[in-house]
């Protein structure tokens, strides 16, 4: 009978919205559905699993909005890079790290005045380490500080211009600023993989998004061009270790890569842009879990 469960929670002024709605995502949430009307708007910020908990005896030091997170020094970091982009001094809005009297560490955030936030995990070396942990490193979804590129071909513009939208939609979706995002556009799908090494072995960016379109014809000409283009794409990735997110369509028909391109099928531009973010998490994960 029950179908979802949501808190609502105003904010003081549209300005104020934006911005929780910014640290939000730089935090991980992932946006759910929104809505908009003539004097209001809102939208729903989804965590992997929730619920309403009820105590019975003392309340944990925690504030009104409590989240459980795998990596409290990761979530850590990210609020403080987050009050420092924003230019809001975190001495007095982030509070230290501290330890509870039921194995585990919480830390309390306010980034915007009113709105506290407590993040929480299990202390790993007073209980068992996998408790409240995922089994898998996996990628976050949330863009905040990364630098993407987009490589996308003009030929058949009428299907790589709705995935470019696509993948734009995603990337600020998961919180990566417009300044952050290079387009480069190439004639077709065959120059593809030139475009996106030499913007990999530039090293300025974190992931880069290719995007392109191959209509099968009456000769062989569609597998010779697609097994290149798949073939530099992934070799670029390979040795530059920058994540490469392949969003370049190979379909029978034009029917075919319209519903791809968000008609029927989803849109493969958003979902490679989606597929980039992980990526660029993942891989700061690993490199992170090397040295340590």
């Amino acid at each position: 009978m029950i179908k979802s469960i949501a808190f609502l929670h105003p904010t003081a002024s549209p300005a104020a919205y934006e911005k929780l709605a910014s640290f939000l995502a730089a935090l991980g949430f992932e946006t759910g559905r929104a809505w908009k009307e003539e004097t209001s708007s809102g939208a729903l910020f989804a965590a992997p699993s929730g619920g309403v908990e009820l105590i019975s005896g003392d309340l944990p030091p925690f504030a009104g909005f409590t989240v459980e997170v795998s990596s409290l020094d990761a979530a850590y970091q990210a609020a403080a890079a987050w009050l420092k982009v924003e230019g809001i001094e975190s001495e007095t809005l982030l509070g230290a790290i501290a330890e509870t009297d039921w194995k585990s560490r919480y830390f309390t955030v306010e980034p915007v005045a009113g709105h506290k936030f407590s993040f929480w995990a299990w202390d790993a070396t007073k209980t068992d380490p996998l408790k409240g942990k995922p089994i898998a490193i996996e990628g976050d979804l949330s863009a905040a500080g990364m630098k993407f590129a987009i490589v996308v071909s003009r030929w058949n513009a009428v299907i790589t211009d709705r995935l470019l939208e696509g993948a734009l939609d995603g990337l600020l979706r998961s919180g990566a600023k417009r300044a952050d995002i290079e387009i480069v556009r190439v004639p077709g799908a065959w120059e593809i993989p030139a475009a996106a090494r030499t913007l990999a072995n530039q090293a300025k960016v974190d992931a880069i998004i290719t995007l392109g379109c191959l209509l099968r014809g009456e000769t062989a000409h569609y597998e010779a061009i697609y097994n290149e283009v798949a073939r530099g794409i992934g070799q670029s990735q390979q040795e530059t270790g920058i994540p490469h997110a392949f969003g370049v369509l190979t379909c029978e028909t034009l029917e075919q890569a319209l519903n791809r391109a968000g008609i029927k099928a989803g849109n493969k531009g958003f979902e490679a842009a989606i597929a980039a973010v992980e990526m660029v998490s993942l891989r700061s994960k690993l490199t992170e879990s090397s040295v340590a």
